[in-house]
């Protein structure tokens, strides 16, 4: 009988698995420092020096979502390098937001964007935009947990929502005993973790069998056609099929709206840059976090050298049959099987430890954004030097926490009914539902144009609806609650899009919406 690959995990494995996650705790206790006010637990002091932040946002950024499904994308037979065209919008929105948003934000000692945004349009739009971004921060994260209690199911033999659970209590620890001190200093972490990782399974794919050899294996011949798997340029436009969501006109036209969205109006990312303590700071570490595109590429590669290695080393029926089911399982499995006994439980630690440290900084980040609209911004700052506040701050991380593990078990739920779902495709198409929107009110806080929080609250209904309509979750869930004639008239009445269309287009139709409220109210701005 067939061994399971969570046989060839080895106690050895798990020990080094405990040892990584009990350091990792230890390290950043040691480095969280006093958490005497809000400002030390939420910003760090703005103590922390820029290398540490940008390392946070590549960590955070990468996740167990790329580790994992960016090789487990190419392995997919319709799999190739063209992932890597959206790296070119990403380094546009990073540069953007760094030369543009830092300074404005750096005029007045601010928490979040939306303290910027609720400043100029006012205590409504802070509310709205604050909703808007928990309800992202919750479908967007609950995917990344999804992917990582997967991945140990797979390679461990734990069951799932264990995972989660555990995912969960850890990340409300980290983030609970030292606010974002340790939740950056942990990250730090896991990006030397990441990049370890990714080296040494390129390396070990290169030295088994060449990169000549890889490079030849990866040119298939699909439906009569030959296909090269190391394909990075696709100049599909949308005109010709606009369901693609690979290529340059992605890449050029929508990726930079989402990205800009993901680094300056995201207070998962935003939180890191307030760290600094100054603009130039800010910007270092803002620019410098496009080094993320460098770990994308060499994951690309590692998926590539999968590709070939399980071509040379014939896996069996029933895992082949498991790869194609879902290719999230490739590299993980590789790891467990492939890897010498201890170095494969260090790298699937850090897999374990990314999901962690993606899941407490979004903990931080509501419980600062939460706490902004429960007191006000001015209570907030007032009674923010005292233990009060910081006890109230941990007190919001664990409700947070608790909200964010059932949505993780939710969605386990969903996935289990419908294993077909597209992981990496599912994380960017939750944002979709408020990234526009989010960046359509920042638009309207920039510009000196009159607009109504009616309006813009009009705009993010639309918007919200319109990706409802493209989207496939809408007619699941009209499908779940029993209403199977009104999903099967959803699917069939709406055109073909991809997902990332909607940064663009749902952040102008936000932003519409608001200057014909203030039109039409006459309000001054």
């Amino acid at each position: 009988m067939e061994k399971q690959v969570y046989e060839y995990f080895t106690y050895w494995d798990w020990a080094v698995v405990a040892g990584y996650m009990i350091l990792t705790t230890w390290i950043g206790h040691r480095l969280s420092g006093k958490q005497s006010s809000i400002k030390d637990f939420f910003l760090g002091g703005k103590t922390l020096p820029w290398w540490s932040v940008s390392g946070s946002m590549i960590a955070t950024e990468i996740s167990a979502l790329t580790f994992i499904g960016v090789p487990g994308g190419v392995y997919a037979m319709s799999g190739d390098w063209t992932y890597l065209q959206w790296g070119i919008g990403s380094m546009i929105a990073r540069f953007a937001v760094a030369y543009w948003l830092v300074p404005l934000y750096y005029e007045k000692e601010i928490y979040s964007p939306y303290d910027f945004m609720g400043e100029r349009l006012g205590e409504g739009v802070r509310r709205l935009v604050t909703g808007l971004f928990s309800v992202g921060a919750i479908l967007g994260q609950s995917v990344r947990v999804l992917v990582t209690a997967i991945i140990l199911q797979v390679v461990t033999g734990m069951d799932a929502s264990l995972c989660i659970v555990v995912i969960g209590a850890v990340a409300v620890l980290w983030t609970f005993m030292g606010g974002m001190q340790t939740v950056i200093w942990t990250d730090v972490m896991q990006f030397c973790l990441f990049i370890f990782g990714g080296l040494l399974a390129f390396t070990l794919l290169v030295g088994q069998l060449g990169w000549d050899q890889i490079a030849g294996l990866n040119q298939i011949v699909v439906e009569g056609e030959n296909v090269n798997k190391l394909r990075w340029l696709d100049l599909t436009t949308p005109f010709e099929n606009p369901q693609l969501k690979y290529t340059m006109w992605v890449a050029l036209l929508a990726m930079p709206f989402q990205n800009f969205t993901a680094f300056g109006v995201d207070q998962l990312n935003t939180q890191r840059m307030f760290c600094c303590g100054n603009v130039k700071d800010a910007r270092k570490a803002m620019c410098w976090s496009s080094v993320s595109l460098l770990i994308t590429l060499l994951m690309l590669a590692v998926g590539a050298g999968l590709f070939a290695w399980y071509q040379v080393h014939i896996p069996s029926a029933a895992m082949a049959a498991d790869f194609q089911k879902e290719p999230n399982y490739v590299f993980p499995t590789w790891i467990t099987m492939e890897v010498p006994v201890g170095v494969s439980g260090l790298i699937l630690a850090g897999a374990f430890a990314a999901a962690i440290s993606s899941l407490d900084s979004i903990l931080a980040a509501l419980s600062q954004t939460s706490l902004s609209v429960i007191y006000g911004r001015e209570k907030l700052e007032t009674d923010g030097k005292g233990a009060e506040m910081v006890r109230l701050s941990r007190i919001a991380v664990v409700i947070w926490g608790v909200i964010l593990t059932l949505a993780g078990l939710g969605l386990l739920a969903a996935y289990t009914e419908n294993k077909d779902t597209d992981l990496i495709g599912l994380a960017f198409g939750m944002v979709a539902y408020t990234y526009g929107p989010l960046l359509g009110v920042l638009l309207a806080a920039i510009f000196p144009i009159r607009v109504s929080t009616s309006g813009l609250l009009l705009g993010v209904i639309f918007s919200v609806l319109l990706v409802s309509w493209f989207r496939p979750e809408l007619p699941q869930l009209l499908g779940a609650i029993g209403l199977d004639g009104w999903a099967h008239q959803v699917v069939h009445s709406r055109p073909g899009l991809a997902s990332e269309w909607f940064f663009p287009l749902n952040a102008s139709l936000t932003l519409i919406c608001g200057v014909l409220g203030g039109v039409i109210s006459r309000k001054p701005r």
